[in-house]
């Protein structure tokens, strides 16, 4: 079958446009509409999802936790955990929850956790997230404490104030009281050597790093090693290797291993649902404009009967007669998705630039309104900002590109076209050249 004609009609179809039917530029815009938005969206959401999830695989929970081992034998299980392949770090740590209070103002429930002062040289991804604000990253000695920057400003405390500190045995809300104080260690003086920020409010606000030894004079909260891996999507090859290597170690029949995933799994589990649905959503559109597409190709089959016939009287097949059809939603489905392609990654890469375009035309356009408001005496309305401080935790609009996720969306884009077309000419088989140019 000679594909050359079916391709220069099916271009000549769509260059020339079809009588009363929509245009294809519409189709095209459709699919570009779609592909652009979805792209955006998903980086976006990828952008916010992703830097909670590594803040807390980097600060909180670590790739592997081992926990119950004897505290005797730390340096023999923290060296055979350093030795297996695609470790990168190995950290001790103690932690518990209790409750600070500042000169000035009142008390905040606060997570504290007891860290080696090497420890942002020994996990490089943990002193990349913990960024110090004023001071610095020193617990070299016991009475020193790092406070979340949220923290601070709650607590009103600066750099070389002192805290106080007591561990309570269990959880209680910001500004309560201990239901029962005899549960509470006594009060521990504490400076603030430095003030941190890590992007993630949960931590900005209630979390504090002292050295492990305060942490075991104050707490007597479990001993602890994280384990940072190469490749977190490793953590049950990891965990079974590292089972192995601590199977000689004399105590070790209560120790456990534990990875990520059973930390964080309900959490987790939220963010993918809450990025499926809104997958599902905006893919939507793609619905929409497939439909629009089946509707004109269904109309262009019906319009265009009398050369239908006249394909089919020279010698041309159902099959190729219907390719011309389809080869319409390629050309449609590919300008679209190519174009909403390029769009849609040029506008994830410079989202931030984006937004402050957006903002400089909605201001510019409320800065006119103010002054035809002024003229007659009104009131003014104030600047207008997509995700302004004052409501939202973030310095700048993250996001972050997925590849395979961006030839989803694409493929998405152009299979709807492709497949409208191709269920739209399924009736070009029903037409029979001898009764349509029975009478031309």
């Amino acid at each position: 079958m000679n594909i050359q004609w079916i391709g220069f009609v099916a271009a000549r179809y769509i260059s020339r446009g079809r009588r009363n039917s929509p245009s294809p530029v519409l189709a095209v815009l459709g699919i570009a509409t779609g592909v652009l938005a979805l792209i955006v969206i998903i980086a976006v959401m990828n952008g916010f999802q992703l830097g909670f999830i590594e803040s807390i695989l980097e600060i909180s929970s670590y790739h592997m936790r081992v926990e119950r081992f004897p505290p005797e034998n730390t340096a023999l299980v923290e060296e055979r955990l350093s030795s297996l392949p695609g470790v990168l770090a190995v950290s001790p740590f103690r932690e518990f929850q209790g409750l600070m209070r500042g000169r000035r103002s009142g008390q905040q429930a606060v997570v504290v956790r007891g860290i080696g002062d090497d420890t942002p040289e020994k996990d490089r991804g943990f002193g990349s997230r913990v960024v110090i604000e004023a001071g610095s990253f020193d617990l070299s000695k016991d009475r020193y404490i790092l406070l979340g920057a949220e923290l601070a400003r709650r607590l009103q405390v600066r750099l070389g104030e002192e805290v106080t500190l007591f561990s309570v045995a269990g959880i209680f809300g910001g500004g309560q009281e201990p239901e029962d104080q005899e549960n509470a260690a006594p009060a521990e003086p504490f400076i603030v050597q430095g003030i941190f920020r890590t992007g993630f409010y949960e931590y900005d606000i209630s979390w504090a790093f002292i050295n492990i030894e305060s942490a075991a004079s104050v707490s007597d909260g479990e001993l602890s090693l994280g384990v940072k891996l190469a490749n977190r999507w490793e953590d049950r090859r990891a965990m079974e290797l590292a089972a192995r290597a601590l199977a000689g170690i004399p105590g070790q029949g209560e120790c456990r291993v534990t990875s990520w995933r059973d930390y964080n799994r309900a959490f987790f589990g939220a963010l993918r649902t809450e990025k499926l649905f809104m997958f599902i959503l905006v893919g939507l559109i793609f619905i929409v404009v497939g439909l629009n597409i089946f509707q004109a190709q269904r109309r262009a089959v019906l319009e265009r009967r009398e050369e239908i016939g006249l394909f089919r009287a020279v010698g041309a097949s159902d099959r190729a007669v219907r390719l011309v059809f389809v080869w319409d939603g390629v050309i449609i489905g590919l300008a679209g998705a190519l174009s909403g392609l390029v769009l849609g990654l040029l506008t994830a890469f410079h989202i931030s630039a984006f937004f402050t375009v957006l903002e400089g035309m909605v201001n510019l356009f409320i800065r006119l309104l103010n002054f035809i408001s002024r003229l007659f005496g009104g009131g003014e309305a104030g600047e207008f900002a997509v995700f302004s401080p004052a409501t939202f935790y973030i310095k700048e609009i993250p996001s972050r590109v997925i590849a395979r996720e961006v030839v989803l969306i694409f493929m998405f884009g152009f299979l709807s076209a492709l497949l409208a077309a191709w269920f739209a000419s399924g009736k070009i088989s029903k037409i029979k050249p001898a009764e349509v140019l029975r009478y031309e």
